[in-house]
C-alpha cells in the first residue's frame, strides 16, 4: 500500500512539473507574439493578446489602458522600430505569470526622432479561458 501511495505521488509531482513546463513555453510564447505585436503595430493580435483590464505603464509614467495602448500604436504615435529581449525569468503561481526582461531597441514615435530604448519591464499575464492574456506591464529605466 505505502509502495502504491509513493508511485502515486510520484507520478503526480511529474504531472505537475510537466504542466509547470508546459504554461512556462506558453507564457514565452505570448510574450514573443506580443513583441512582434508591437514591432507590427498589429491592432488585431495586440487586442487578442491582452486583458481588457490592461493597465500600461511606460517608463517615463505615463500609464494607458487597453483602449490607449493599442491606438497609440497603431496610430504610430508610439512606434517600435526593432525590439530585442534579454535576461528574462518566467514565474507562474496558477493562473498568473510574472515576467521580467531587458527590451532593447529603437523607437521612432510620432514628431521625434529615432532614439534608442534600453529599459526593464514586467510583465503580468493572466490565464483565461487557456489563454495568457497580458494583464499589466510597467517599464522602469534602468539607472
Amino acid at each position: 500500500m505505502m509502495k502504491k501511495l509513493l508511485f502515486i505521488a510520484l507520478l503526480l509531482a511529474g504531472n505537475c512539473c510537466a504542466f509547470a513546463q508546459e504554461d512556462e513555453k506558453s507564457v514565452a510564447t505570448a510574450v514573443e507574439k506580443l513583441r512582434v505585436a508591437l514591432m507590427d503595430a498589429n491592432e488585431a493580435e495586440l487586442s487578442k493578446l491582452t486583458s481588457p483590464l490592461l493597465t500600461y505603464g511606460h517608463s517615463n509614467g505615463l500609464l494607458e489602458n487597453k483602449k490607449a495602448f493599442i491606438e497609440a500604436l497603431v496610430s504610430g504615435t508610439a512606434n517600435f522600430e526593432k525590439i530585442e529581449l534579454s535576461e528574462q525569468t518566467i514565474s507562474i503561481s496558477g493562473d498568473v505569470a510574472l515576467v521580467r526582461h531587458k527590451l532593447s531597441g529603437e523607437t521612432h514615435n510620432k514628431g521625434k526622432d529615432p532614439a534608442p530604448i534600453n529599459i526593464r519591464v514586467l510583465l503580468v499575464w493572466q490565464k483565461t479561458k487557456g489563454q495568457w492574456l497580458l494583464l499589466a506591464r510597467q517599464a522602469f529605466k534602468i539607472p
